[in-house]
């Protein structure tokens, strides 16, 4: 179980972080040679309700920021306490970004350690806050570390979204890849994408790869990193 008592974080948030009994689990992303771990994509995994009924109960009491900072804190205890070598990758609310005393003191416990081996993934909901996105792309880059769009193709995250973020990472829904080999609509449709991401200069992750056959025409197509239960299970 993950704590909270002992971070340098203000008394308010502590407070609020304690009513939270969370644990964590990790998926790893692999290259293409479907052997070697590009980074670990962390988890939540609350006690007593799923992510789902956790982050629903919070957007209602309008606390879905005690859920940001959670992540953070979090994972990244997770994170090290696993003693991974590779990225750590965690998910972000588009509509929250950690406030700068809490980023002064997520520095101030993880040091420079942290500095170019995480990945924030931008999910695809609730909403998306240009203000807090110009926050948190400015404090990710300041210190080398790598910015994804979640789940594209799903959600609130789409062509525009990508423009606008100009992230280094482009995740593919599992709704564009679920029995690719098998639908030439999704062929085409991810074959385009992953051509256009690549010009940008952005890595392309194909999410919830389930079948050797996706995971093959994935790597036709030039797909970067991959990720699902065909190559790994959350752990």
């Amino acid at each position: 179980m993950i704590y909270f008592d002992h971070l340098p974080l203000d008394r308010e948030i502590l407070d609020a972080l304690r009513e939270l009994s969370i644990n964590y689990v990790f998926q790893p992303i692999f290259q293409a040679d479907a052997k070697t771990v590009y980074a670990w994509e962390a988890l939540m995994r609350p006690t007593g309700m799923t992510v789902t009924e956790l982050i629903e109960k919070y957007t209602e009491s309008d606390k879905l920021h005690v859920i940001e900072v959670a992540t953070f804190f979090g994972a990244m205890q997770a994170y090290f306490l696993r003693g991974y070598d590779q990225r750590v990758s965690i998910n972000s609310f588009p509509s929250e970004c950690i406030r700068q005393e809490e980023a002064d003191a997520f520095l101030e416990y993880f040091g420079e350690e942290i500095r170019g081996r995480m990945i924030i993934e931008n999910l695809e909901y609730p909403y998306f806050s240009p203000e807090h996105w110009k926050e948190k792309n400015r404090s990710v880059r300041f210190m080398d570390n790598l910015l994804a769009v979640d789940d594209f193709g799903s959600g609130i995250n789409d062509l525009k979204l990508v423009e606008l973020m100009s992230p280094h990472i482009v995740k593919l829904d599992r709704s564009l890849i679920s029995d690719i080999d098998k639908i030439p609509e999704k062929l085409s449709t991810a074959k385009e994408l992953i051509l256009k991401f690549h010009s940008k200069g952005m890595l392309v992750v194909a999410e919830g790869v389930e079948r050797k056959e996706e995971f093959d025409c994935l790597i036709g197509l030039g797909a970067d990193l991959f990720q699902g239960y065909y190559l790994a299970r959350p752990e």
